[in-house]
């Protein structure tokens, strides 16, 4: 799928880059996490995921460009299994957040052989919502006020998506994508 881009393995140089992007305001204001994170912090959490087999993160680049952050989290075998997250560079291009999520439906289910990928996102976030809508997940859950934002309880939504989903779905994004990015696959 070169022509929307690539999700490769993130270079050591990287990791100040990926930084600057989730530190990025846009970027915190949609995670669980939204302090400022500090190089020595982003240091060790990176180190911790270099040891362990049941995360991977890829990053997104596009004409030789980085733009974007995919990470699969709690990759669990034997339910064949995982939640992943997304997030694109501040300066990246309308429909790169289309194009993360259609190379990253691929690596699940036919790299890493997923029966079922998950999400979770906050409530107000309502374009990610739709988007993964859009790619076929499906609501699966509303954890109501879950998550402490300062003084406010926000919903959580759960989002699913099957193997057997995206194999239905796939052809009709990669057509949409191919549409809209007008290029040739």
């Amino acid at each position: 799928m070169q022509a929307f881009g690539t999700l490769r393995p993130i270079e050591q140089h990287e990791l100040e880059l990926m930084l600057g992007w989730r530190n990025a305001p846009n970027v915190r204001a949609n995670m669980y996490t939204r302090h400022e994170i500090s190089w020595d912090e982003h240091l060790a959490w990176w180190s911790r995921v270099q040891q362990r087999d049941d995360q991977k993160y890829y990053m997104y680049e596009s004409d030789g460009i980085p733009l974007g952050i995919v990470g699969f989290v709690g990759i669990d075998r034997a339910s064949e299994n995982s939640s992943w997250a997304f997030y694109a560079s501040p300066e990246a291009p309308k429909g790169t957040g289309s194009k993360m999520e259609y190379l990253a439906l691929e690596c699940a289910f036919n790299q890493l052989g997923l029966h079922k990928l998950h999400c979770e996102v906050l409530a107000f976030n309502a374009p990610v919502i739709k988007l993964h809508q859009k790619f076929g997940f499906s609501v699966e859950g509303i954890l109501r006020e879950h998550h402490k934002i300062n003084q406010d309880f926000v919903d959580i939504y759960r989002l699913g998506l099957l193997a057997t989903e995206w194999a239905e779905k796939s052809t009709e994004m990669l057509n949409k994508l191919v549409k809209i990015s007008g290029k040739n696959v």
